[in-house]
This record gives C-alpha cells, structure tokens and sequence, in this order.
C-alpha cells in the first residue's frame, strides 16, 4: 500500500504526536508499504536546515511560523494547497488510503485531498479540542465558534453538514468522510462515540519503538535500595498539573528523589515552589532514549493530568519498562489495569486533589522502601510495541480498502 499521512506539524518538530507518526512511519516501511507524509515546512533550525539531504517522504507544505522560536507552523488549508499537492502527487506513486493524524490544518488539507481523489481515510483522533483550549484560554467557547466555522467551511460537500460550536461538533466535523476513526485508548474512544463522533471506533495505542525498548531493558541496572526515586515528565503547561504535583510534594514531606523532565511557561513558578526542597531536581528537555532510561532506573512515575489526556504515553511507557505509576486520572488507571497506585478525588476542588496526591505519594513511597510496589500488568507492557500496534492499524486499513 502507498500510504499518505497528514499531520498538523512536521514530524521533525517536537511533540507526542510528531513522536508517534514517525514510529508508525518507520514500522509501515518496515512492513513493506510506501508512506508520504503531508505537513507544514519548518521554520526552526532543526527542520529547515539545508546541511541534510531531503528525506523524500516528506512533502512539505508551503507554511507559516505560528509559534516565537518557530518549532511550529501552519499551512492554510484551502486551493493554494490542493494545487500544491495535486501537482506533488503526479511524481509519486498512486495512492491507496488517506491517514489522517491530524486535528486542525491538516485534518482539513488531509480530507480535500482524499475527497478530491476519492481515497479511503483513515483518521486518528488525538486531541478533546474542548479541554486542551480551556485550559490554555479563558476564551475557549468563542475560539470553538470560530472553529466550527472555518471546518464547515473548508470542508463543505464533504459528507454530511454538521452543525454545533462546540468541541465535539468540531471532532464530528473533521470525521466526516472517513472510513474508519482510530483513538488511542479506550477511554477516547466511548467518549466519541459517547457523543456520536464516530461508531464505532477502533482503539490502536499509540506504541513504543521494539528495539529502543529492547535496549533500555538490556541496559537496565537493578534498582539499588535507597530513597524512592519518582520521575515526572511532560510539557510544563496548566492542563499537566505540575505546580499541584510539586504543591502535592512538599505537603507529603516524603524523603525521596523527584525528578522533573522537560519545560515550558510553567518553570520558574515550579522553580520556586520546589525552592528549598531536598530532592526536586529539574532535568530539563531530555532525549526519548534518555527519557525512557530515566523511566526505567525510577521507582515510579508520577502522572498528574486528570481529564485531559487522550491516551497518556507515560505510564504506558512506563508499564513497558516494568516501572509502576502514581495515576491522577482514573481513566488512564482503568486501561492501565495494574501497576500504579490510583489517586482519590479526582473530581475534588484542586486543594483536596492535591492533599490526596500528597496521601499517595506516601504511600507510594512506603511501598517502595518496603519492596511492595504494584507490579505493572504484562499484557499491557507486551501490546505497547510499536510493531503490534502497526499490526493492529494495517488491519484497519484492510478492512476500510475492503469496503471500497
């Protein structure tokens, strides 16, 4: 099959998303099928540098910087676009089916092109738009109105007219045409169907690269005794509670090492809350590969996000590198199945969420200290490979190309 996905961001730039398209990229070839990637040209240093020979599966699209240090970009979806694409497409190979990544720009370039061409889509929902733009804008309601406008009217005649100006109008509206919709966890997936996005949708995780996790199990050294040690990783953003987590650690008093990956707006407000607290050590943006060995030598990591995540890699991750989990949200719990210590109160007001962290936390670390850890469960440590999860979205494909 010769596969084309489309992404709201060049998969060069940084995200879970970009992470997980070239994962899947990389497991399709492996499989032995041509994949194209539609996303918006890099601005940044990373994806524009001219030093490295093209990689000829991607196609970039004509773009603007959208962000300050030009990570991110968009390209307008719209004729300009088609044209582009259209022309682009001639050179290559005939294509089979339309995988669309994507929840903005790209849901929307995606979809024309394959309406236009009368290709099968495939489209993977990653995003609630509703609860990531509440927790970033006050102005979440008239950011959806605006939204739901511009989707009805880059994709009219594709499918059935959706109305509504709300976030689950909005994911309605970009599956419109597709064959089948994918979601990364269960819990996402009842929820679209919950309310009728899609029926039914399939769930395919979201994976870990076979060999990189091969790797860090090798190298892996046997957890000395000592002061627990938990990881927290992520982007450093409200919607991720890493201030209620670092509140929650310093209420706990827990004598333990508390490791904090990645950045964002929120560091200096976590720099201070932690100021003065034996054992908090920032860690800054690190690789995957590092990532996942400093998930492998921890005692636990923390997830902390409640509501907000469509799949929540980490604990995923983390259950594969046999490491358990402090889980906020019970939804993550419930498909995570075992291996974690569940936090209560997850509907409370945030002060007695974050008491309630701080009451696990430890737990948690009485636990470790006395070897009795939760053990993660080994049927979800198993299906996190990428290859399995390629197998189980080549299915997908198979059986949207059968129904024509």
């Amino acid at each position: 099959m010769h596969i084309v996905l489309f992404g709201d961001q060049h998969l060069d730039s940084l995200g879970g998303a970009q992470v997980s398209m070239r994962l899947q990229r990389r497991f399709l070839e492996r499989a032995g099928h041509t994949v194209t990637v539609v996303a918006p040209r890099m601005h940044s240093g990373r994806g524009a540098d001219d030093s490295r020979a093209p990689d000829p599966v991607y196609l970039d699209t004509p773009s603007i910087p959208i962000t300050v240090d030009r990570e991110y970009s968009m390209t307008w979806p719209g004729k300009r676009v088609d044209r582009f694409l259209d022309r682009a497409f001639v050179s290559r190979p005939p294509v089979d089916l339309v995988h669309v990544q994507a929840d903005f720009w790209g849901a929307f370039i995606g979809h024309r092109f394959a309406h236009r061409h009368g290709i099968p889509v495939v489209h993977t929902m990653h995003n609630r738009v509703d609860v990531g733009l509440a927790a970033v804008t006050s102005l979440h309601r008239p950011v959806l109105a605006v939204l739901n406008a511009w989707r009805r009217t880059v994709m009219r005649g594709i499918g059935e007219p959706v109305p509504g100006n709300d976030g689950w109008a909005y994911l309605r509206g970009i599956a419109q045409g597709s064959g089948a919709v994918t979601a990364p966890s269960g819990h996402f997936a009842r929820r679209l169907e919950e309310h009728e996005v899609f029926r039914p949708v399939d769930v395919v995780w979201n994976g870990i690269d076979d060999d990189l996790l091969d790797q860090v199990l090798a190298a892996r050294d046997a957890r000395e005794p000592g002061r627990p040690r938990f990881v927290w990783l992520g982007r450093m953003s409200p919607e991720k509670r890493l201030l209620p987590f670092l509140e929650a650690v310093v209420a706990s008093g827990v004598n333990a090492e508390v490791e904090i990956i990645g950045g964002g707006g929120q560091l200096r407000a976590a720099e201070r809350i932690a100021r003065g607290h034996d054992g908090v050590r920032f860690a800054g943006r690190l690789s995957y590969p590092e990532t996942l060995a400093r998930i492998a030598a921890a005692d636990a990591v923390v997830q902390t996000s409640i509501g907000f995540e469509t799949q929540g890699m980490t604990p995923f991750e983390a259950a594969a590198l046999g490491t358990p989990t402090v889980v906020c949200d019970p939804d993550i719990g419930a498909e995570l199945r075992g291996g974690q210590w569940l936090v209560p109160r997850s509907d409370a007001a945030e002060p007695e969420r974050v008491a309630a962290l701080a009451d696990t936390l430890r737990i948690a670390a009485s636990d470790i200290a006395a070897r009795t850890a939760p053990e993660p469960d080994a049927e979800v440590a198993e299906s996190f490979r990428q290859s399995s999860r390629t197998a189980a979205m080549i299915a997908v494909y198979e059986r949207v190309l059968a129904q024509g």
